[in-house]
């Protein structure tokens, strides 16, 4: 895959298409990344918020992406009014898009993920995993009310 100036990961290079994993050290770009991805996938893909799954492991990781996420949209919509990004992958980002006439459509798109994104899954794995388990409790044979502990020791000691 083609890399960014830096050597890195170029988030506009990946496909879109399949699992894409990002796994690496902190400060490393993950979430410039996800975020791009995410873009990407709500404009170029045309999915809407509440068809993209994002899982990350922490609930302040999922808090982090979620704003930086919802702040991504917020600055696309102002590249596309006219104002240029200071951020290097997103400058070209639009420019492509600008180049191949999309603004008004990706503008058009960007309004309604940001009216829509209280939708967008953004989960920890925990979060994910209990409500998958109890929307699909009859197929999973799972309670309703069924709980995932992160932390089992309370239970243990309890028990013990």
């Amino acid at each position: 895959m083609e890399g960014d100036r830096a050597g890195g990961l170029d988030p506009l290079a990946l496909p879109l298409s399949g699992t894409t994993l990002i796994e690496a050290s902190a400060g490393t770009g993950k979430t410039h990344s996800i975020t791009t991805l995410y873009t990407r996938l709500l404009l170029e893909a045309e999915l809407n918020v509440d068809q993209i799954l994002v899982v990350t492991y922490t609930n302040a990781a999922t808090a982090e992406l979620r704003a930086r996420i919802r702040r991504r949209l917020h600055d696309l919509l102002r590249a596309f009014d006219g104002e240029t990004p200071e951020d290097e992958v997103q400058r070209r980002f639009v420019e492509k898009r600008l180049a191949a006439g999309l603004a008004s459509r990706d503008r058009g798109r960007l309004l309604a993920a940001l009216h829509g994104f209280d939708l967008a899954a953004i989960f920890t794995i925990h979060g994910f995993c209990q409500r998958m388990l109890q929307e699909h409790a009859f197929e999973s044979g799972v309670a309703f009310d069924i709980e995932l502990l992160a932390d089992q020791r309370p239970l243990i000691d309890e028990i013990v």
